[in-house]
């Protein structure tokens, strides 16, 4: 099982959406908080691309990575009410009981979600993919492609489990099963049409329903 991390396991979507937010601003730059929100999950130097693609703004690459290391500044500010989703602990935990491998794949970078790894409580044995290991981030396959093969899996033996469209879309590429959450603000049939063939409310709602997904105790 392949987690996406931010929304997935962890509250903070809404963090990154006000740090986004808040270094756009520092640049001139006025967009709507519910535009930014529907681009979460995306690497951060596509995510500032779409956007500027959206306003017909215009920055060179020294802005665009202003962007990034102010984004990463403001959401570190923030990070203090980012909390686990509920159930996220209980399903890891059961995971490893059940001797399911998983791993993680955000396209945040390491220095970003070393905090939250933390949080969890991620063994140093899961492997934990992050932006900057990868060429491409979601939609890109390349997250979780990098995460099968960690786990010495075939990824379409994986599960992926994601709160947004570029999760699925990501999982789709791979060739894997997503599994989509509600946990990221995204509707249940924007997930199912990005390719999701379960849908469940968060971690915990998964955590109750996994005989749905092939994984029952004793097996």
């Amino acid at each position: 099982m392949l987690f996406d991390l931010d929304g997935t396991l962890i509250d903070s979507v809404y963090q990154h959406v006000l740090a986004w937010r808040e270094a756009l601003e520092a640049e001139g730059i006025d967009i709507p908080v519910w535009s930014i929100h529907r681009k979460i999950g995306m690497s951060g130097g596509l995510f500032v691309r779409a956007l500027l693609r959206e306003t017909g703004t215009s920055l060179g690459q020294d802005a665009v990575e202003r962007l990034q290391t102010a984004h990463g500044l403001a959401f570190q500010r923030y990070a203090a009410g980012v909390r686990p989703l509920p159930g996220s602990l209980a399903l890891l935990q059961r995971l490893t009981e059940q001797q399911v491998p998983w791993a993680i794949a955000t396209s945040g970078r390491r220095q970003t979600a070393g905090p939250t790894l933390e949080m969890l409580g991620v063994p140093a044995e899961v492997p934990v993919i992050t932006r900057d290991m990868v060429r491409r981030a979601k939609p890109d396959p390349d997250l979780f492609l990098a995460a099968a093969e960690a786990l010495g899996l075939a990824i379409e033996d994986c599960l992926v489990v994601g709160d947004s469209v570029w999760d699925l879309l990501a999982a789709r590429r791979a060739r894997a099963l997503g599994i989509g959450l509600l946990t990221g603000g995204y509707g249940r049939e924007e997930l199912e049409r990005a390719g999701a063939f379960r849908v469940y409310e968060d971690p915990a709602d998964l955590l109750q329903h996994l005989d749905e997904v092939g994984l029952r105790d004793g097996e």
